[in-house]
Formats: structure tokens, sequence, C-alpha cells
């Protein structure tokens, strides 16, 4: 789960939405179920928060976290291009002038 990076465990979708249903409709307190788990309370939360909501839901999020990276990826691009061409324009200028 999210928070589990240092330790290398990878969860499975499936098993991220069993944990949200023993906490969330099931009623299991949230640290017996890390406990149980053995995962931090920190991720148990994590995934409580992201997995809590409907799949419709998360993958209209998912879709705009996506869209955001392309995003700032392309004005990052835009950005490096616009300093390439403001060097370019000081150096034509002092070479003609």
């Amino acid at each position: 789960m999210q928070g589990e990076r240092t330790s290398g465990k990878r969860y499975t979708e499936e098993f991220k939405i069993a944990v949200v249903k023993q906490v969330a409709q099931r009623g299991h307190p949230a640290s017996e179920v890390a406990e149980r788990l053995e995962v931090s309370i920190y991720s148990l939360y994590a995934v409580t928060n992201r997995y809590g909501v409907p799949e419709a839901e998360r993958k209209a999020v998912d879709a705009q976290s996506d869209e955001m990276q392309r995003i700032k990826a392309e004005l990052k691009r835009a950005r490096e291009e616009r300093d390439i061409l403001k060097k370019a324009a000081v150096y034509l200028a002092k070479t003609s002038g």
C-alpha cells in the first residue's frame, strides 16, 4: 500500500478493496486490521481514503491526475524551449550589433 515503498511490498487492487471493506463495511477497527495484515496504520488509512470512494469517482480522479502530469511535463518543455529562444535572441543581438 502507499507508504510501504521502503519495504518493497506491492498490493493488488483487490487486496486494497478487501482492506477497505473490512474497515468501512464490516466495521473492524483500523488498528486491528493493520496489525492483522501487518501493514502500517498510515498505509491502511491511505488505502481507505483512496479506495473508500466509488470506482467511477476514483477513476475520474486518476484521469485528472494523469492529465495534470501531462500538462506539467508539457509546461516544463515549453519553458525550456522559451529559455533556449531567449538565449538565442541575446546571442544574435550581441553578434549582429
